[in-house]
């Protein structure tokens, strides 16, 4: 009697089955979602460009002053002379810069024309070191480039839109979809054509 042996039929079948298994109906996403996942995941790399301080202040002090995006008269100065000391506190840190003195200890100052203006006073550079922190173009550059990020980061908050446009159109609800995104491939691209090589108040020291 003829013995058939159907285990070749089965391992042939069992691809099959994996394949069936594995391989679910996706929705793809539309570009608008794409574009803003992406404007998302570039916020957050561009974040670490900001001071820390600042940014973590705006994120944990912004939702109690725009209620939520429910936004009186008074909750609106407030909010808006919270985004204003944030966006100056991007600009003043940008000109700060740190070095180590002779027992090891961090040393922040502000960048000058003539050097290092040393905040507490702790020590003073000698003149060929101090000329190597002193003030230049690309520091105003990177100025405005850690502001314009941060004010995409408020872009981005709802609460912060919501308090300043309660009722968008949709010429307006376009504009603020679409600038973030405008500010961050465009300050991504400078941040990587114009690297900093300061590490200010709120970074941490380079190892050079």
């Amino acid at each position: 009697m003829e013995i058939k042996d159907y285990r070749f039929n089965d391992e042939q079948k069992l691809p099959l089955l994996r394949e069936s298994y594995y391989a679910p109906n996706k929705e793809k996403k539309t570009f608008a979602q794409s574009a803003i996942t992406q404007t998302l995941k570039s916020a957050a790399h561009l974040a670490k460009l900001l001071p820390t301080g600042t940014v973590l202040a705006f994120q944990l002090v912004s939702t109690i002053f725009t209620n939520q995006g429910q936004c009186d008269p008074v909750s609106q100065y407030m909010t808006a002379a919270l985004v204003t000391l944030c966006g100056m506190s991007c600009i003043l840190l940008s000109f700060t810069d740190c070095f180590k003195d002779n027992e090891g200890n961090i040393c922040y100052g502000f960048a000058t024309p003539s050097g290092l203006w040393v905040i507490d006073g702790s020590t003073d550079l000698p003149p060929e070191l101090a000329a190597k922190y002193r003030i230049r173009f690309i520091d105003f550059m990177h100025a405005f480039m850690s502001v314009s990020v941060f004010a995409a980061i408020a872009l981005l908050d709802k609460n912060v839109v919501s308090c300043f446009y309660p009722t968008q159109s949709f010429e307006t609800h376009e504009v603020l979809t679409t600038l973030p995104i405008g500010i961050g491939v465009l300050c991504s691209v400078l941040f990587v054509v114009f690297p900093t090589t300061r590490n200010g108040i709120g970074f941490p020291l380079s190892s050079g």
